[in-house]
């Protein structure tokens, strides 16, 4: 396992190094003390699993609010999609800025996103799964989000598949962000 870091501070890919023969390969996808050593938070306290149906979906951009922040890493299992993270953090540098990633089941990519960070994702196949490991369980009342389309941060976003973009009326209801 590999962490390369992004341009946002504090967030990694998180690369498989799979060891391979015959029968297929290992790898290690998780590691607290590699996470820990690299500044990350090594918790898990929660595991969670999203699957989508169609191609086009969109989830995000979600949080928690303080003090219920959490961090996450983030690996799709089945089919692919692409993830993006968003600072949200007052006192960063790259403070609204984002970035994405394409993960999939075939290139084993995993995105640890830390607090302070807005997170989603847009599903690039049908029958795309998604599993997260959160620092910190779910707290109701604290889930908090973002716009995916909002001009504040510029997201740029993959092409819509044909049929468009599917997205809750809540993701889709998220005001302009207050900078």
């Amino acid at each position: 396992m590999r962490l390369d870091p992004t341009p946002l501070a504090g967030a990694f890919v998180v690369e498989q190094e799979r060891r391979a023969d015959e029968r297929g390969y290992f790898a290690r996808t998780f590691d607290a003390e590699v996470f820990a050593a690299a500044g990350g938070d090594g918790r898990v306290a929660q595991c969670n699993t999203s699957f989508n149906t169609r191609a086009g979906t969109l989830r995000g951009m979600h949080f928690q609010a303080a003090p219920y922040g959490e961090a996450k890493l983030v690996r799709c299992t089945r089919g692919a999609i692409f993830d993006v993270l968003i600072d949200l953090r007052d006192d960063s540098m790259t403070r609204l800025q984002w970035f994405g990633a394409e993960l999939s089941q075939d290139n084993g990519r995993g995105l640890f996103i830390p607090d302070g960070f807005a997170h989603g994702f847009q599903t690039l196949t049908d029958d795309a799964e998604v599993s997260y490991q959160m620092s910190v369980p779910f707290q109701d009342g604290a889930g908090r989000g973002v716009r995916w389309d909002d001009p504040a941060f510029g997201v740029q976003w993959p092409d819509a598949p044909v049929g468009g973009r599917t997205i809750s009326e809540r993701d889709a209801a998220y005001s302009d962000f207050a900078t």
